[in-house]
């Protein structure tokens, strides 16, 4: 989070949601992605093996007024703006557009029937024509389809490449500390009958949160190794461990992501939950607002009380480099980011109800530009005094070095 105010705006849910909870709202209720930031957009995998774009980061859902999370989207575009080293007018530009976006999405959506809400989808090679019919220009075609390219290969065997070796007694994870440590190394260790049966407690309660069929899959695999895995800017704090399940050949590996699931930094400012357990919350909340979802997603509660979430490691994982990008096409995908947002509320929400508070006319976009602006301001602020506190030793940070 120190490494610059775009980094510490990721990592600061817990600050925005405070600050959003004390101003009025719309009362218009859709289910939150709590962290609709443009970093928390990507590609993936769908179950039928077509890379599409969408929402990716759920750790925060809750339903709440939609305009929180437009909100975060709006300023997360004009301070990553000023961190690429756009001028003014652009940052606020780029919230506009994504608004813009979300504005004419929803009403789309709104003249049409639930079940066409509830299929859409946007497959990244529909995506890609729609640039093309829409001008984009052929170096940033190439460059889209490198990134669609580049999201393909990030699949399970890649990073079992990366994070498995094969031993006498078959696959296992490699020893990566601190970013990678097998819980065979851990001090408790010494106790493998009580880790094992830990472990086996959790993969239970996560088979039982599965349908039926995904069941009869799981069950083709054995689950041999479990390690401990560094997590992101956005979930630092939380416990996060990724399962090694072996299949009928070397090749035949399934990687699974075991994260700890924690209270929503929006349940301090709405309603709680319908949910008590918070892995089925987050679960709950990316099977709603996401077309189409990970097919091993699922949640369990421990033996010593924490809950977790589940999903593939790797399926199709891809982003925009948008360290690279151009100011247009840095406009184009806060267009797009907006829109996917609006496609994800519609599910949940009313949308003849939004577009109708939105309006046909560009208030709503401005508003939302304006509200980036100021918002941007006072996150380097925030950022500057965040900075000093560690400076001065008020705040303790450990460097992590990759």
């Amino acid at each position: 989070m120190a490494a610059s105010p775009f980094a510490f705006f990721r990592g600061a849910a817990r600050i925005m949601a405070y600050d959003l909870g004390g101003v009025p709202h719309s009362g218009l209720r859709v289910q939150l992605c709590g962290d609709a930031h443009l970093a928390n957009f990507g590609l993936y995998a769908s179950p039928e093996r077509r890379l599409v774009f969408d929402l990716t980061d759920f750790d925060e859902t809750l339903p709440g007024p939609f305009e929180w999370d437009v909100k975060r989207l709006g300023a997360s575009f004009t301070i990553a703006a000023t961190y690429r080293g756009f001028d003014a007018t652009a940052g606020r530009r780029l919230a506009q557009e994504a608004a813009a976006g979300y504005r004419t999405r929803m009403a789309e959506l709104a003249q049409q029937g639930w079940l066409d809400v509830w299929y859409a989808q946007q497959p990244f090679s529909e995506l890609l024509e729609l640039a093309e019919r829409r001008g984009l220009s052929k170096r940033e075609i190439k460059a889209a389809k490198k990134v669609g390219k580049k999201a393909k290969s990030r699949d399970h065997l890649s990073a079992a490449r990366k994070l498995v070796e094969h031993t006498d007694v078959g696959p296992r994870f490699r020893s990566q500390p601190p970013l990678l440590v097998p819980l065979r190394e851990l001090p408790e260790a010494a106790h493998p009958e009580r880790r094992q049966e830990s472990v086996a407690e959790a993969f239970d309660s996560y088979r039982s949160s599965l349908g039926g069929q995904m069941q009869v899959l799981l069950d083709r695999y054995r689950l041999v190794d479990v390690a401990l895995k560094v997590v992101g800017v956005g979930s630092v704090g939380t416990r996060c461990s990724i399962g090694l399940f072996a299949g009928r050949s070397s090749d035949d590996i399934l990687l699974l992501q075991i994260k700890e699931a924690a209270r929503s930094v929006l349940e301090d400012h709405l309603p709680a939950s319908v949910y008590l357990r918070r892995g089925q919350r987050i679960v709950e909340g990316q099977r709603l607002m996401q077309a189409t979802s990970d097919i091993f997603l699922g949640w369990c509660r421990s033996g010593t009380g924490r809950e977790y979430y589940w999903r593939q490691l790797k399926d199709w994982k891809g982003s925009a480099d948008l360290d690279r990008s151009s100011k247009d096409v840095f406009t184009r995908y806060a267009r797009l980011c907006g829109q996917t947002l609006a496609r994800a509320h519609a599910v949940s929400g009313d949308p003849a109800a939004i577009s109708g508070y939105l309006g046909k006319g560009v208030v709503f976009d401005q508003a939302i530009g304006e509200f980036a602006v100021r918002y941007a301001a006072q996150n380097l602020t925030d950022f500057d005094r965040f900075s000093a506190a560690l400076r001065d030793g008020r705040l303790e940070a450990a460097e992590l070095t990759v």
